[in-house]
Formats: structure tokens, sequence, C-alpha cells
């Protein structure tokens, strides 16, 4: 901006949470140029005031050469529709368009609207950051003492000004309102009062419809699934104390209970459904505590994902053909004539038997074909990231599962090999399959991504 001014910005979206400089730097903007700025706010503005203040910009812009700066805070608010009529605009360069969004512009902006213009993205103000910001106010206001029109304001302890600082979560916003009310506050209020003032003035940023929620649940299924306890408590905390919906996190613990622990603990799933039942049954805030014994439970579980990653290598063996005749000795024979076309023939019955027996389940293209792996199979063996673990969590010991450890080999399905070419076969040889081996086979991540 210093060096091109406000046209070598351009069109963009400044994406934040609250209390980051938004709208004060498309302000800074405009004023840096000579274009005529406007604002408008989506959340009180319509159609039509979008529309006049486009037009107004085309004709000014024929007449005089100046362009219009637009500044649009909470563009999220507009709806598809209202976000189109912005294209032609933007696009003719009739209008440089500056919008403010506290959401996800991937999620919340027109994609044909955002790909014409640059994404900044600014990060909540730092502790440091905050403090200086309340000493420059404070600075500011102490400059206008010395008119005798303006009432002497009271002395701001330090003290104060960090808890202020450390209460407003990064947002300046917020930090310069609990800095006024304390400033406003009369002389004989000591300094405890002014304390507790503070903290009930301030209210936690939590949107149980932005990225801080989707944010924090994902963290709270990793940590479970990275066996953390601690760190799965405190997410926990952390949402339900903000506000969250008990039965959204519940849900989430139910399906980390098959996803995640699966077969190492059977017993998981239905502590999940029941701490879901008990949330239902008597709400917060005594439901907190069957979550948190959920929570534990979950993350002190050993982990098994054979079953869902066994599920995800039959669907691609389900979506790869879907005409795939059942083997006709496992087909319903409800009629004779279906019995005397082959229906059900050759069907053995395990239950009759003292011993096993061989049926044909799987079609004949797919014969051979494993999709429950057995436990170890296929994963990875990473010697960096286990010695930064030993360091790090088991205090410099060696993990007592590197003791007669076997190699693990990667079982193979081939798809398209049928059992003819090694469909289900292991892979020859006894070598330790490693990261950059299995890339491919590692999850990057789970359900969590699904936002239930």
């Amino acid at each position: 901006m210093e060096r091109e001014g406000s046209t070598g910005v351009g069109s963009c979206v400044l994406w934040g949470p609250p209390g980051t400089g938004k709208t004060t730097l498309a302000r800074i903007l405009a004023k840096s140029s000579n274009a005529i700025f406007k604002e408008l706010s989506a959340t009180s503005s319509g159609t039509a005031d979008v529309r006049g203040i486009f037009e107004e910009a085309k004709n000014m812009l024929k007449l005089t050469g100046r362009r219009t700066i637009l500044f649009v805070d909470e563009i999220q608010r507009f709806n598809k529709p209202q976000q189109d009529l912005f294209l032609p605009y933007v696009e003719n360069g009739w209008i440089q368009l500056i919008a403010a969004t506290t959401e996800n512009p991937s999620f919340k902006v027109n994609g044909a609207l955002l790909s014409r213009c640059r994404v900044f993205i600014l990060h909540s103000l730092s502790y440091t950051d905050l403090l200086q910001i309340l000493h420059n106010a404070i600075s500011r206001v102490s400059s206008l003492s010395s008119d005798p029109a303006v009432p002497p304001t009271r002395t701001v302890p330090e003290q104060i000004l960090e808890r202020i600082a450390r209460l407003s979560a990064g947002d300046a916003r917020t930090a310069l309102a609990a800095l006024e009310l304390v400033l406003a506050a009369p002389p004989a209020v000591d300094e405890e009062s002014l304390m507790e003032s503070v903290k009930r003035s301030v209210v936690a940023r939590y949107d149980r419809t932005g990225d801080d929620r989707y944010d924090l649940i994902s963290a709270l299924h990793k940590c479970l699934r990275g066996s953390d306890a601690d760190a799965a408590m405190y997410y926990l905390a952390r949402m339900l104390s903000a506000g969250e919906d008990p039965l959204y996190v519940a849900r989430r613990l139910i399906v980390v209970a098959s996803e995640d622990v699966g077969l190492a603990n059977n017993d998981a799933l239905p502590l999940a459904v029941a701490t879901y039942q008990a949330c239902q049954l008597i709400g917060m805030p005594e439901c907190r505590i069957n979550l948190a014994h959920c929570v534990a439970y979950l993350a002190q579980s050993k982990k098994s994902t054979r079953s869902y990653t066994a599920y995800n290598r039959a669907e691609v063996a389900a979506k790869e053909d879907t005409t795939v005749p059942v083997p006709m000795n496992i087909r319903n024979a409800p009629t004779r004539l279906m019995k005397e076309l082959g229906y059900g023939q050759g069907y053995l019955y395990n239950p009759n038997f003292a011993h096993p027996v061989h049926n044909n389940f799987l079609p004949e293209q797919l014969q051979g074909s494993r999709f429950m792996w057995d436990e170890g199979e296929g994963k990875a063996w990473d010697e960096e990231q286990l010695r930064e673990w030993e360091r790090t969590e088991n205090g410099g010991r060696e993990w007592e599962g590197r003791k007669g450890r076997r190699p693990v080999v990667r079982a193979q399905y081939d798809l398209g090999s049928g059992s003819g070419s090694g469909a289900g076969t292991r892979a020859g040889g006894d070598s330790q399959m490693t990261l950059s081996e299995g890339t491919q086979e590692l999850r990057e991540g789970g359900s969590e991504l699904d936002g239930l």
C-alpha cells in the first residue's frame, strides 16, 4: 500500500476475529488514496443500498475519474444473490471492494467474488500488542486532562491494564471498552472491585456457527485419538464453559468410540451412547461430569481403526463396480423357481457343523480380497517421530513396544487384480513399512472434518 497506494492492494477481503483492526485498515487505506470512500454494514444494509452506491460509483468514475472504495463490514451476512451484485462492478474496476469478515471466506464468500479479491488474514492481537494499545489510550486521555472542561480521570494501576489485556483474548475493541469502564468508575471503587468488574464485563469470544467451534471440536477429537487426557479435558472445558451444547460434544464422543477406539475396547461405544443419554436427561451444568467421565475413558483406552478402515477399503471396492453379482450359493431362495435356478445351492449353514466349513461369500472378481486387516498391519514406523516421543513424553526412556517387535508387513489389496493376481496376499519379505512408503495409507484426519 505504501509503494503503490490503494490500487496496489486492489479489491480484497480482510479476514480475522473481532477487534483486530479490519475496519481501521480499510479507513487508513481510503485516507491514503484520492478515492471516494463509502461504508456499508451487511447487518443493516440491503440490495437497494448496494445498487445505489454502485451506480453512483460508476457515474463518478466516468465524470471525474475518481474511483470509489466500498468497505463492506460483515460481508458474510449477504446471501449469494446479494454477493453476486458485486461481480460486474469489481471485475470492471468501477469500484474497489474492501470486505471484512470474521468467518472463513472459503465458506461464506461467493467463490466467483472471492477469486477476484486478495485475502488478507488478520490474527488476534498478542498480549503485548493489547498492553501497548491500552497504554496509548491512557496517554491520549491524560493529554486531554489539562483541559479544564474535561473532568480528571482516575489513575489505572498497571496490574489492571495487564488483567484487561489478558482477558480480552486478542480483541482491541473489548480491551478499550473495559478500559473505558475502569476510567468511568468512581474514585471510591477499590482496585479489587475494579478487577472483578473488568472480569464480568469481558465475555469470552465463542461462535457456535464459526471456525472457533470446529477448531475446538477438532482439537478435542485429535487429543482423544492421541490419548492425551489432559489436553482433551482442557478443550472439553473450553467448549462447555463458553456455552457449547453438551449434546454436540456427546455426538462427537460416540464417533470417537467407534472410529478411533473401535475394536480395541468394545465397552467404549456403550459408554459414549450412555453419556449422550445422560446429557439429554440432566443437561448442564451436571452433565459436564458425564462428559468428563467419557472423555477420560476414551483418552485412556487403546485405539484401533481396523473396523473403520476396513469399511473404507470395502467401500472403494463396492463403488468400483456396482453391478458385481452376489454369489449364487448365498442368494436368498424363497421360491421353488429360484431354488431350481440355483439360488442358495451349495450353501453350508455354519452352525450345523462342529468344524469350520468353506463358503464362497465374495463375488468371483473379489475372491481372496482382504478388507479387515490384522492389528498393526499397514501401520508406519517413523524412527524419528518415535525418538521425539521418547524424549519429550517418556522421560528419555525407550518405548516398551520396541522390545520383541516383529516387523509389520503391509497387506496388499488390489481391486483390479482379482484372485489370480495376488489380491489378498501379503507383500513379500519381512521389511517394516516406512513412513514414506505408507503415506497413501495414513489418514490425515477423521470425521471431525464432517462437522457433526
